[in-house]
């Protein structure tokens, strides 16, 4: 019984020095992802004689730019916590309600691309040239793709991770929310930077000057709102089901003397 423990508890120290490299790897990943947008963005309003602040202001609005920034402090924030405490004590609520926040945007984010904007044309990007074709190509495959995946295994395997009370709901919907408010405030206060609209909206869906104006962002966010909902309820639930069959597999059988 000493023997079997002590190589579980060993196991367990490695898998955990691994896991947070593999964190950090993954945030690295997603930075590199984030680089190749910008240096798209770049080119693209040199092409464009387009105002870059302009043009960069808005590239770090978008909804996916923004939670694969607060994705990455949320890995990085993880795997230091992990690599100063070792052993096999939880994660501190802190961390996975972090790890959590940033989960759902970027599950949705990959469900949308893949299902609904994989393949459809863009008008500006006919005048790129390979290599920011190639660069643009990596920033949607890595932030759409390889992200969803990562944080999927996270959620299902990562050691030390801690169920989250069913409050934490609410703060895992406060993020888009607050995305949403953000954009449609922001939306008529800035000019589109190729000077077609006084307006800027990062996505169609969300801009109230098509037809039948702030009916249909409304019905897209209501939409939006109740998959992050759907999406939160299920990470909780997950980590939640995690946690009670760590406590299970550890607690040892009435009656039984653990060495």
């Amino acid at each position: 019984m000493g023997d079997d423990t002590s190589t579980q508890v060993i196991i367990g120290k490695v898998v955990e020095m691994y896991w947070s490299w593999f964190r950090i790897a993954a945030a690295v990943t997603a930075f590199s992802g984030v680089v190749a947008g910008f240096i798209v963005n770049v080119d693209r309003a040199a092409r464009q004689s387009e105002v870059l602040g302009d043009v960069l202001a808005n590239y770090f609005s978008l909804f996916t730019i923004v939670s694969t920034l607060l994705s990455i402090a949320a890995l990085l924030a993880a795997a230091a916590w992990s690599l100063r405490h070792p052993g096999t004590t939880p994660e501190p609520q802190t961390i996975v309600l972090a790890l959590a926040a940033v989960s759902g945007p970027i599950f949705l984010l990959g469900l949308v691309y893949n299902l609904l904007l994989r393949g459809l044309p863009s008008a500006i990007a006919l005048g790129d040239s390979a290599g920011i074709a190639l660069l643009d190509k990596y920033a949607a495959e890595t932030l759409h793709v390889v992200m969803p995946i990562y944080f999927l295994l996270d959620l299902l395997l990562a050691p030390r991770r801690r169920g989250l009370p069913w409050w934490a709901l609410g703060v895992l919907v406060g993020y888009p929310v607050a995305w949403v408010t953000y954009t449609m405030v922001r939306g008529e206060r800035v000019a589109n930077p190729d000077g077609t609209t006084p307006w800027w909206y990062p996505y169609p869906f969300l801009d109230p000057h098509i037809a039948g104006g702030y009916r249909s962002p409304l019905l897209y966010i209501a939409v939006m709102t109740a998959g992050f909902l759907a999406i939160g309820a299920m990470i909780i639930a997950i980590d939640r089901f995690r946690e009670k069959r760590a406590t299970r597999r550890h607690t040892p059988a009435s009656g039984a003397i653990v060495i």
